[in-house]
């Protein structure tokens, strides 16, 4: 194999393709990219057994054929090659990279340990617009679970029915969002990996061209012109979402959202660093007090609102309220109460597409 191409491409395709190379793991080859070269493309692919991540790129190819070379230092490497012209050819030392005068060499692995993975999954199929897909993405995702306590709940539970429908939670907060599709080859429910939706959403570019999912076997496929993504859908019972979102409230408020979210991160200065990142709401007479207390001072701030039902106070966490406020889009914002303990939610006051809902913290001070 012996290829030259532009050291600014490699890099980009070696860095988007290593987010799927393996970090801890007993089999070496899953920390490489396959490298292959045929016709006038190269193709790079990862896989870590969860998530796999394909990229071609065109190049000068002198000699076809393909290896697996350390994703890491690959992508280390050639990141730092951006500027010059990159020949890689493969020789008994190894991979040799030649750039100006300069050569390196890295250990290989052969092409045929790497595993077998079909690419061409397409059993079901639904299609809507790029920018629809990117924005659901962000208004979800920050909501999955971060830990293995309940590995489920690090996915975003899609529901393809008239509409696309993504639910997330991480047991303090809950996200949900629609947006519209284009057509889909039938009705259909998947439990999809964060970390594969976020890489989904890094591949789309046009807001207004089609994008595909395909399903099958509890796999999902997305691909680009020269980009593919694969990945393993989680299976299990996912939370019902109709028996944690509160449908009647006895505390409404409306008010500016960019005001909100001024006075709750000057409020969070305070207390940055504390382990529950509390601030408190006090809700009546027309204001929304902001306030926060720590060891470094206190702070009280108070936002106009247009306030419904019983004056309350309510502590939270700071960063979980200021996700959910900067994933709303709208001036105006409205937040649901009911009373001091119980959940309460937070939506656009026109467009009530996204809402999230987030867990209160009791305040023991």
């Amino acid at each position: 194999m012996k290829f030259v191409c532009n050291g600014a491409t490699l890099a980009e395709a070696v860095m988007k393709v290593s987010k799927a190379c393996a970090v801890r793991t007993t089999a070496p080859v899953m920390e490489c990219i396959k490298l292959e070269a045929s016709g006038e493309e190269i193709t790079l692919l990862a896989t870590d057994g969860e998530l796999a991540i394909s990229k071609t790129i065109k190049a000068e190819i002198f000699e076809e054929g393909a290896v697996c070379v350390p994703g890491k230092i690959f992508a280390d490497y050639i990141g730092k090659l951006t500027e010059e012209e990159v020949s890689v050819g493969l020789t008994d030392k190894g991979l040799e990279i030649r750039y100006k005068d300069a050569s390196s060499c890295l250990q290989t692995i052969s092409a045929a340990e790497f595993p077998k993975l079909n690419l061409e999954i397409g059993e079901n199929s639904v299609a809507l617009k790029q920018g629809d897909l990117k924005r659901i993405i962000a208004e979800t995702v920050f909501c999955c679970a971060q830990d293995d306590s309940r590995p489920i709940l690090k996915g975003c539970l899609l529901e393809f029915k008239d509409r696309l429908t993504a639910f997330a939670l991480d047991g303090y907060r809950l996200a949900l969002a629609d947006t519209a599709i284009l057509s889909k080859s039938t009705e259909m429910t998947v439990i999809c990996p964060a970390r594969t939706l976020t890489e989904i959403s890094r591949m789309l570019y046009s807001d207004d061209e089609e994008i595909t999912i395909f399903t099958e076997g509890g796999m999902l496929l997305v691909r680009t012109e020269d980009m593919t993504i694969l990945s393993r859908l989680y299976s299990g019972d996912f939370i019902k979402r109709e028996n944690v979102i509160p449908t009647r409230f006895t505390t409404v408020a409306t008010l500016s959202r960019q005001e909100l979210i001024s006075g709750v991160e000057r409020a969070a200065i305070l207390i940055r660093g504390d382990k529950n990142n509390l601030i408190t709401f006090e809700i009546g007479n027309g204001l929304v007090k902001v306030s926060s207390v720590s060891d470094l001072g206190n702070m009280t701030e108070c936002v106009n609102a247009s306030i419904e039902g019983v004056d309350t106070t309510i502590s939270m966490n700071a960063k979980y309220l200021l996700d959910a406020l900067k994933a709303l889009g709208e001036e105006s914002v409205t937040i649901s109460f009911n009373g001091p303990v119980s959940p309460f939610v937070l939506q656009n006051t026109e467009q009530k597409g996204a809402l999230y809902l987030i867990l209160p913290v009791r305040n023991a001070q």
